[in-house]
């Protein structure tokens, strides 16, 4: 989801990449298959009748044709068709496969490493799964966005896309828990770093000179993967989606297995940092954004217990074995650092919220809520609201209060700058680095 805060009505087809995975969806014609049966015409001997009439010759019924049901191999626009649909085996494409380096080069044939990846092999489908998912769904997204949309529009448009597409509407208690949406869509314009999703009466339009961050997640059985990009429509901004993208590029070059992520952020403290960006003919750096970082994700929350600096930094925390991270980066044309501001939509259950009986009794009844629809995973008031839950902001505010939920406002730069951000969930597998999101968008 975003970021860790440090301390302070057409078929489409779906385009495979050489590494089998998709992106986007691009139009076909589409026919129905038709299974015809044959229509026999049996004639019965004539019989001869007690008063000598030939019996008259009888028919056979003409059997109606059956329209063969048959298994979409498209995806539509917008994407609705089932993702296990369009890959009936059950297997989905792996993500971009990197070798680990230097000492650990050893990973890549050993027998003993390669059995423990293979007993892993649910747990990576779901997260291939999600990735196909994520895949189709930003694709259609980049394609469609566009001046003049909402920014409730869009964070509908892809959050239906993905419980269509994985199979769970979130309706029903318990089945948003099983797989679907992973966090609250954040749609951050401008100087709007990260965490922004529109609430209830939103009114805020994409504007043509925006720049947009768009970042969600899906997920399957908790395995979340975090993936998100920037979007504009004025090439004037191309410097900073190009820091960005060769600073994320960099870091998930360089993240493995005992690697110390205070090295990371300096090798994508460099990268972003070596790009300018001119508006107005006044010239800006580009500066990593020092108080967000990368992060580990576990089962069912999307933040772990650790971090990835995208500055250069003395935290000797190492990488480990069998560890997803979500490496992403944020660049800005201000000063570079980012505060709490506006109103808050994102929010999540504590993993250790401490027990406590609570006084304000709309409380308790949300707290029950938020525990079996989501559990540990974030979500937003919009989400309560599509339960028709109301008139809850009292015991919300309360939780929040208490320490049983953490609420998640949006982090801005300075006004009149602008941010970018670029993020991949990478797996370290035992025997090589698995880029799970990669797409050939980026």
């Amino acid at each position: 989801m975003a970021a860790k805060l440090s301390d302070g009505v057409e078929k489409l087809s779906v385009e495979k990449t050489p590494n089998g995975t998709t992106n986007g969806v691009h139009k076909v014609d589409a026919e129905d298959d038709h299974e015809d049966s044959d229509e026999d015409e049996e004639d019965e001997d004539a019989t001869v009748k007690p008063d000598g009439e030939a019996a008259k010759k009888k028919k056979k019924n003409k059997k109606k044709k059956k329209k063969k049901k048959s298994t979409p191999k498209a995806q539509t626009s917008p994407p609705r068709v089932l993702i296990s649909n369009l890959f009936p085996n059950g297997e989905y494409p792996e993500g971009e496969i990197n070798e680990y380096k230097n000492e650990n080069n050893f990973r890549t044939t050993s027998e003993e490493k390669r059995h423990l990846d293979r007993a892993k092999s649910d747990w990576l489908n779901d997260y291939r799964k999600a990735a196909e998912i994520h895949r189709q769904v930003r694709g259609w997204a980049r394609q469609n966005m566009k001046p003049g949309q909402t920014l409730t529009e869009i964070a509908e448009g892809i959050e239906d896309s993905v419980r269509a597409l994985s199979g769970h509407n979130g309706l029903e208690e318990g089945d948003n828990i099983k797989g679907g949406v992973g966090f609250p869509t954040g749609l951050n314009i401008n100087h709007i770093a990260a965490h922004y999703s529109p609430n209830a009466g939103n009114k805020t339009v994409l504007q043509q000179e925006d720049v947009l961050k768009v970042d969600f997640g899906v997920h399957f059985n908790g395995w979340i993967v975090d993936s998100a990009f920037t979007h504009t429509f004025d090439p004037i901004y191309d410097p900073l989606l190009h820091a960005v993208r060769d600073a994320t590029n960099a870091g998930v070059r360089e993240a493995g297995i005992d690697v110390r992520v205070g090295d990371l952020g300096a090798v994508i403290q460099e990268a972003m940092e070596s790009y300018e960006l001119e508006i107005g003919g006044k010239t800006h750096p580009i500066k990593s954004i020092r108080n967000l970082t990368g992060h580990d994700i576990v089962q069912h929350s999307i933040h772990g217990g650790k971090s990835v600096p995208i500055v250069k930094s003395n935290d000797n925390t190492k990488m480990e074995e069998g560890e997803v991270f979500a490496i992403e980066t944020f660049g800005s044309s201000g000063k570079g650092q980012v505060y709490d501001d506006l109103e808050c939509s994102h929010y999540a259950l504590r993993s250790d919220a401490p027990h406590k009986s609570l006084r304000v009794s709309s409380a308790n009844t949300l707290l029950g809520v938020i525990k079996r629809n989501w559990g540990t995973l974030p979500w937003c008031r919009r989400y309560l609201d599509r339960l028709g839950q109301d008139k809850y902001l009292l015991g919300l505010n309360s939780l929040v209060r208490e320490g049983i939920v953490e609420a998640y406002p949006p982090l801005v730069d300075q006004k009149g700058s602008y941010t970018a951000q670029l993020e991949h969930t990478i797996i370290l597998r035992p025997n090589c680095k698995e880029v799970v999101s990669r797409g050939d968008d980026y």
